[in-house]
C-alpha cells in the first residue's frame, strides 16, 4: 500500500506530479482520497417532473440534433433536443462537437445537470451523459487539480481497488462491534462505489469515526506522555497573600480555575491546562496567580501573546497586579531595541526577571531562562502546538497554561485541545453591564453617528470597525484608511479621530493605542486588529461596518472591546445584506451576550470547517471528518479512545499495531511523536 502511485498503469512523472498536488503520493493515499460528493443516478426524473435550478438526472432520448452555432468570442455551441413521455428539453454543449456525435437517436440516456426554464420550456447546459442503466447508481465526484480529469482519477481509483492488497484494520474489533461500524475495506469500497445512499452513510460513518478515534487516541497518548515526564513540583503555598493584594474580589469561577492550576503545578508532572472563558471573564487573573505561585517556588514564568498590542497590555495589567508583590515583570517584543533585548536576555538568564511577557520574540534562540517553571500562551487559536512546544523547551518540562477567549463547546474543546486539561470561567466579574447590541441598515447610520457624538461629548470614547484597510477592493465595502478621512470631514469635525490597522508598524500601533487609552483620541477607526484583548474601559460604543463580512464569534470578540467599565455600552452592527442567514446570525448577536451560546449557534449554522479553522489549532488536516459537524462521532470516538487508553495506555498490544502506526503518522503530522 506504500507503493508510489507510479506503480499504477497510466501514471508517469507528469501524472504523479498532478496527483502530488492533491496530497496523493502512494496507492494508499489514492484510496484515502474520498469523494466530496456523488452524482445520484439512482432515481432519474421525467423532463417535466425535474426540479429547477439544482443538479439532477433526467432520463430521455434524442429527438433532434440542431448542429453548431457560433457566438461571440469564438465559442461554438452544439445543441440537441431530447424528449420523453412528459415533454422535451434543449441540451447545450460548449465547444464539444463529439458530445453530439456520440448520442444515438431513439436510445434512452441519463443527462445530469441543472435544469432551467419553466413548465413549458426547459433546458440543460453542459450535461454529463450516462447510459440509461449505469453500472453505478452513484458516480463519485473527486477534488481535482489542473490537468487531471474526473474520468482519469476515477479510473486510477478503480485500478487501486482492484490491484491493491487489503488495508490493515485500524479499529479494534470490540470498538467496531460496540458502535456498529463496518470493516475498513468494506467502507473503502463503498465510499468510492456505493450501491445506495445508505451505503454512503454507513461508509462515511465508519471512516469519520476512525479518523476521530485515531486523533483522540493520539492526543490521549500525548497527554499521558506529558504526565509521565518529570516537572519541578511547586511548593503548596497558600493563595491568600495573592488574593489579599488584589484591588477587587475574584469570582468563584476565577478561584476555581486558579485552584485547579496551582494543584496541577504542585504535582511532579507538567501541568497542561486550558482556561477557557468569555470575553472579559478575567482569564488574565488566572495567569497572574500562576506566575505568582511559580515565583513563590523560585521559578520564572513566560507569557506569549499573539500581538504586540496585547503583549503591551498584559505587561501593564500584570505589572500593576504583581509588581506590588515584589515580582519583577519585563516585556520583550520584536520592536524592542537591540540594547533592550540584550539587557533582557542577560537578566532572564541570570534569573533577575520573574515574569517575561512577549510575542514570538520569546521563541528566538538567544532567549534563555534560568529556571522557567510556567509557560502561558494567550489566545491559543493564534498559535500552533509546535510554537507552544518551542517555548516549553526553554524550561525542562515547564508547566503550561493556555488561555482562550474563543468559546468552544466542551465536547469539541476536549478534541481540539485533547492534550490539555480544561478549566472554564463561566462567570463574569460583578458590576459588568451587558452590552446592548442593535442591527441597523445604512439609512440609519447618520442617526448612529449622532448617538456616538452624544457620548463623545460626555467624555466617553468609541470604536468604528471596518473590514478593509484601504481602497475599494470590493465595491461598497468600508476601508478604514479612507473612511477616517470622510468621518473626520463630514460627521466628526472637531473631534479627535485615530486610525489603527494591521499594516502599521508596531511602534505606530502602540502610539495610537496609547493615545486612545489616555483619551487623546476620542474615536478610533480600526480594522479587526482591535479584536484581541484591547482594554479601554472608557470606550462604550462599537460600531461595526459591513457586519455581515465577519464571523459571529469574531463579532462577539470585537463587541468585547466595550462593556469594560461602569457605563452602559453599545454595539451597533451596520449591514444592508438581506440574506435570511445573515439576518438570523446578526439577530443572534443582538439577543445573546454569551460567547458559549454564540459558539453553539455558530457551530450549528456555519459550513463545514468554518467554525474552527483546524490548521490554526495545530491539528492535522482531516480527510473526511469535520469537527464542527460530526459531533456524534466526536463524542463516541472520545469515549472509545478513553476506554482503550485505560486498557493499553501506550497502544503497545500486538492487536493494536495498525492503530499504533496510524497514530504515529498522525502525531508526526502535528509535529510530535509518542515515546
Amino acid at each position: 500500500m506504500e507503493q508510489p502511485v507510479q506503480a499504477l498503469r497510466g501514471v508517469g512523472a507528469q501524472r504523479a506530479a498532478q496527483l502530488a498536488k492533491l496530497g496523493i503520493h502512494t496507492v494508499q493515499d489514492l484510496l484515502l482520497h474520498y469523494p466530496r460528493g456523488y452524482v445520484d443516478l439512482s432515481h432519474p426524473y421525467e423532463i417535466h417532473a425535474a426540479p429547477l435550478d439544482r443538479p439532477c438526472a433526467v432520463k430521455a432520448q434524442v429527438a433532434k440534433k440542431l448542429g453548431e452555432t457560433r457566438v461571440r468570442g469564438g465559442m461554438k455551441l452544439y445543441k440537441a433536443v431530447v424528449e420523453d413521455a412528459s415533454g422535451s428539453m434543449e441540451l447545450t454543449f460548449f465547444n464539444n462537437p463529439y458530445a453530439l456525435e456520440k448520442l444515438d437517436y431513439d436510445i434512452p440516456y441519463l443527462f445530469y445537470g441543472r435544469v432551467e426554464g419553466n413548465l413549458l420550456r426547459r433546458s440543460m447546459s453542459a450535461p454529463v451523459v450516462y447510459p440509461a442503466r449505469p453500472d453505478r447508481p452513484f458516480s463519485p465526484i473527486y477534488r481535482l487539480t489542473a490537468g487531471l480529469s474526473a474520468q482519469m482519477l476515477s479510473n486510477l481509483v478503480d485500478q487501486a481497488l482492484r490491484c491493491a492488497p487489503a488495508l490493515p484494520e485500524v479499529l479494534p474489533q470490540p470498538v467496531r462491534e460496540r458502535f456498529g461500524l463496518w470493516e475498513l475495506n468494506q467502507a473503502i469500497r463503498a465510499i468510492h462505489h456505493p450501491a445506495s445512499d445508505q451505503e454512503v452513510q454507513q461508509a462515511r460513518r465508519r471512516l469519520i469515526f476512525e479518523e476521530l478515534f485515531t486523533l483522540a487516541v493520539g492526543l490521549g497518548m500525548l497527554k499521558s506522555r506529558a504526565r509521565a515526564s518529570a516537572a519541578a513540583a511547586m511548593e503548596p503555598h497558600s493563595l491568600q497573600p495573592f488574593y489579599d493584594a488584589l484591588p477587587f474580589a475574584p469570582t468563584q469561577a476565577q478561584r476555581r480555575a486558579i485552584q485547579e492550576l496551582t494543584e496541577d503545578m504542585c504535582r511532579p508532572t507538567p501541568a497542561n491546562r486550558l482556561v477557557q472563558g468569555d470575553v472579559g471573564s478575567g482569564k488574565t487573573l488566572v495567569a497572574a496567580a500562576g506566575a505568582w505561585f511559580a515565583w513563590r517556588s523560585g521559578a520564572q514564568s513566560a507569557l506569549m501573546a499573539p500581538t504586540e498590542l496585547l503583549a503591551q497590555q498584559h505587561y501593564g495589567t500584570l505589572q500593576a497586579l504583581l509588581g506590588g508583590l515584589g515580582m519583577r515583570v519585563a516585556l520583550l517584543t520584536g520592536s524592542s531595541t537591540p540594547a533592550q533585548k540584550r539587557q533582557l536576555r542577560e537578566a532572564l538568564a541570570a534569573g533577575e526577571i520573574d515574569l517575561c511577557i512577549g510575542t514570538h520574540a520569546l521563541l528566538t534562540k538567544g532567549v534563555a531562562f534560568r529556571s522557567l517553571g510556567l509557560v502561558i500562551t494567550d489566545e491559543q487559536h493564534r498559535f500552533g502546538v509546535n510554537q507552544r512546544a518551542q517555548l516549553q523547551q526553554k524550561g525542562a518540562c515547564a508547566h503550561t497554561l493556555v488561555m482562550s477567549a474563543t468559546p468552544i463547546p466542551r465536547t469539541l474543546a476536549l478534541m481540539v485541545y485533547g492534550e490539555l486539561d480544561l478549566s472554564v470561567i463561566d462567570q463574569m466579574p460583578p458590576g459588568r453591564r451587558p452590552v446592548k447590541t442593535y442591527k441597523i441598515s445604512s439609512p440609519k447610520r447618520e442617526r448612529a453617528f449622532g448617538f456616538i457624538r452624544e457620548h463623545l461629548d460626555r467624555g466617553l470614547q468609541a470604536y468604528i470597525v471596518c473590514p478593509l484597510v484601504e481602497g475599494a477592493q470590493e465595491a461598497g465595502l468600508h476601508a478604514a484608511a479612507d473612511y477616517v478621512e470622510e468621518l473626520s470631514r463630514k460627521y466628526f469635525a472637531g473631534y479627535r479621530l485615530g486610525l489603527l490597522h494591521g499594516r502599521m508598524k508596531a511602534a505606530e500601533k502602540e502610539r495610537v493605542m496609547a493615545a486612545f487609552k489616555q483619551g487623546e483620541v476620542q474615536l478610533l477607526v480600526s480594522t479587526t486588529v482591535v479584536e484581541v484583548g484591547v482594554d479601554v474601559p472608557n470606550a462604550v460604543i462599537m460600531l461595526i461596518e459591513d457586519a455581515e463580512r465577519f464571523g459571529l464569534s469574531q463579532l462577539h470578540q470585537l463587541r468585547g472591546r466595550v462593556g469594560r467599565g461602569r457605563e452602559q455600552s453599545y454595539c451597533i452592527l451596520v449591514s444592508d445584506n438581506r440574506s435570511p442567514d445573515t439576518i438570523d446570525r446578526l439577530q443572534m448577536l443582538c439577543r445573546s451576550n454569551s460567547g458559549f451560546e454564540i459558539a453553539e449557534y455558530d457551530l450549528k449554522t456555519r459550513g463545514p470547517g468554518n467554525f474552527l479553522g483546524q490548521e490554526q489549532h495545530g491539528l492535522p488536516r482531516m480527510r473526511i471528518a469535520d469537527l464542527s459537524t460530526d459531533l456524534r462521532e466526536v463524542e463516541e470516538a472520545q469515549l472509545a479512545a478513553q476506554q482503550l487508553l485505560r486498557e493499553d495506555p501506550q497502544v503497545t498490544a500486538p492487536e493494536h499495531a495498525p492503530l499504533r502506526q496510524a497514530v504515529e503518522r498522525l502525531i508526526q503530522a502535528v509535529g510530535e511523536r509518542p515515546n
